[in-house]
């Protein structure tokens, strides 16, 4: 015969695994949103209605650098602010999940070096509700990560104030 407090025990037991489990999923799910958060506070930027805003504000992330959710001819990309890029630098990565082809090759300077990467055009270019038509760009085969640098060929035609931990960009 089976001792009940055996079962009862062995549902106890249980149901603490699961209790343990369901916290540490929603931990996990908590720490997440807030490193996210950290590391990119603009996640929430407008990037619906392009063309409408002639300001946008963002606020630096904890790493000392502006990145923000954008559109590449339409589709979904994050940006990351780079004064120093001549032009916008797309991962292949993205390139091609957006759609991107190859125009001609290139030599560039970066920080590591010289690499090759391939003229394209971009139909349009939203960071919040800034739009620019036919900007300049190339795909860069050897960025490792999802992150499109938005370099001078988009932010040459604004005006960039910074002032502590915002960065504000406005068509002149």
């Amino acid at each position: 015969m089976q001792d009940p407090d055996s079962t009862r025990r062995t549902t106890a037991r249980l149901m603490t695994y699961l209790s343990w489990i369901a916290l540490l999923v929603v931990l996990s799910m908590f720490f997440n949103q807030y490193t996210n958060k950290r590391d990119n506070p603009n996640q929430q930027l407008l990037i619906g209605n392009p063309g409408l805003a002639s300001e946008v504000v963002l606020k630096r992330s904890r790493s000392g650098h502006y990145t923000a959710p954008g559109l590449i001819n339409g589709e979904p990309v994050v940006f990351l602010l780079d004064t120093g890029a001549t032009t916008v630098s797309i991962p292949e990565t993205v390139a091609q999940r957006i759609g991107l082809q190859r125009g001609a090759p290139g030599k560039v300077n970066t920080a590591n070096g010289v690499i090759t990467v391939y003229q394209t055009q971009l139909q349009s270019v939203s960071l919040g509700g800034i739009e620019q038509q036919g900007v300049r760009a190339h795909i860069n085969p050897h960025m490792p990560s999802e992150i499109v640098l938005l370099g001078m060929s988009f932010m040459q035609h604004l005006e960039l104030v910074q002032s502590g931990d915002t960065l504000t960009l406005r068509i002149p």
